[in-house]
């Protein structure tokens, strides 16, 4: 018996090693094969979003040629004033809202410098709206973006990113310029500790913010644009299309903050905007906005303006006739030297003058910060449904140095409940 359980025990033992031996042969190629199927998916989604290492021969030409060409359908228009280079990205995924994008873009105007800074923007941008529609990124600057630049802010968007290099006419002083007059009106800023005021590249940046962004040969591709300053945050999901929003309701200029501008930077702009009224009435509209711009029906300017680092507007509107027709008269009275005219009360003025009120939006749903200055909605259930991290008590809106309630006021808008408290 001995012997007999013995040999059962050998059979037994022999039994399950063929088992054994037969479902590791059998599943040997079953991993090899669902490895390189991960392989396979993480090579497909680096492509979708980082874009392919690998370039087709058509596009390191156009690389090498610092071409203006991206995916859209329609190409770039050519210019010899500006050197524009694409990052593609190819195969991007498509919109998780209702399976289409508008002709829309973020632009940035930015320095080499500024990388991290505007890193930490586009995280934000990013992470609370850009995710669901992968919009393109258009960088400009007055001197070549260099590889950090574009590796860092490729790597950080969904869409496409392009790069476009500032002609030198927008980004110095035009002919008609008294020299030893701007100097001294630099000088004489500096001794009186102007913010900016003795800065000659900010002055360029404003004039270049007010009359030439939105004719930059990689913004003409575009209808719509949201501007995106380095160091911004976004503390609300955003979970709608806001280009599709501004287009579907007739807006073509939109704000989250306003406030009163430095006298002292822009002693003679309103004498310049009524010389423009005086020379080109056709270009004011009824039903405009004056009451947000001038206490006493456009006599004086009670210096209210819309704050231009976030604006999400219409690119058509700001190409057209009678917006070019205001910046050049502007432009020629020299107040962007001769003061420092800023492009936020350049850009409010026209919008207030040139769009009926109802072309106008406020995005509170869109809490946004700047420093120093905070909007964050006042509505606690606004905040909650989506999922803001902004505290309340920081919100700007109705402080007294705020431009919002009169926005409010002459829109006939009924204000949030509990705005009392935020005075």
């Amino acid at each position: 018996m001995a012997g007999t359980a013995r040999y059962l025990r050998y059979i037994l033992f022999a039994f399950v090693c063929i088992i054994v031996i037969f479902f590791i042969s059998s599943s040997s190629s079953g991993p090899r094969q669902h490895l390189q199927s991960a392989s396979d998916i993480l090579k497909e989604q680096s492509s979708k979003w980082r874009g392919s290492d690998a370039q087709t021969p058509a596009k390191a030409d156009a690389e090498k040629a610092g071409s203006a060409a991206t995916a859209h359908v329609r190409p770039a228009a050519a210019t010899p004033m500006s050197a524009t280079t694409p990052n593609l990205k190819t195969s991007l995924p498509p919109p998780k809202a209702d399976g289409s994008r508008m002709n829309a873009t973020f632009v940035t105007l930015a320095r080499n410098s500024d990388v991290w800074e505007i890193a930490r923007s586009i995280r934000q941008v990013e992470d609370r709206f850009n995710k669901r529609y992968n919009y393109d990124w258009v960088f400009l600057n007055d001197a070549p973006f260099d590889d950090t630049f574009r590796k860092v802010t490729t790597a950080l968007t969904s869409g496409n990113t392009r790069y476009g290099l500032i002609p030198e006419q927008h980004w110095s002083f035009p002919s008609f310029i008294d020299q030893e007059r701007a100097a001294a009106v630099r000088e004489d800023m500096r001794e009186r500790k102007i913010i900016y005021g003795d800065s000659i590249s900010y002055r360029h940046m404003c004039r270049y913010e007010s009359g030439f962004f939105f004719r930059h040969p990689l913004m003409l591709e575009y209808e719509w644009y949201w501007r995106v300053e380095p160091s911004i945050e976004l503390f609300c999901d955003i979970e709608y299309d806001t280009f599709r929003f501004m287009a579907e309701n007739k807006k073509k200029y939109s704000f989250v903050l306003s406030l009163y501008e430095y006298v002292e930077t822009i002693p003679t702009l309103w004498e310049s905007v009524k010389g423009f009224i005086k020379e080109h009435p056709e270009h004011i509209v009824e039903n405009n906005s004056m009451g947000f711009l001038s206490d006493d029906g456009g006599k004086s300017y009670n210096h209210c303006h819309f704050w231009s680092n976030f604006e999400i507007g219409n690119l058509d509107w700001l190409r057209s006739k009678a917006y070019v027709d205001y910046f050049d008269h502007l432009d020629h009275d020299g107040g962007f030297f001769y003061e420092r005219w800023g492009d936020a009360p350049v850009h409010s003025i026209a919008a207030g003058l040139m769009l009926r009120k109802d072309e106008l939006h406020f995005f509170n749903d869109i809490a946004y910060y700047h420093v120093p200055f905070t909007h964050c909605p006042t509505d606690e259930q606004v905040r909650l449904d989506n999922k803001c991290h902004c505290n309340p008590k920081d919100n700007f809106d109705w402080n007294g140095y705020s431009c919002t309630s009169r926005f409010f006021e002459i829109n006939s808008m009924k204000k949030p409940e509990g705005w009392e408290k935020q005075q």
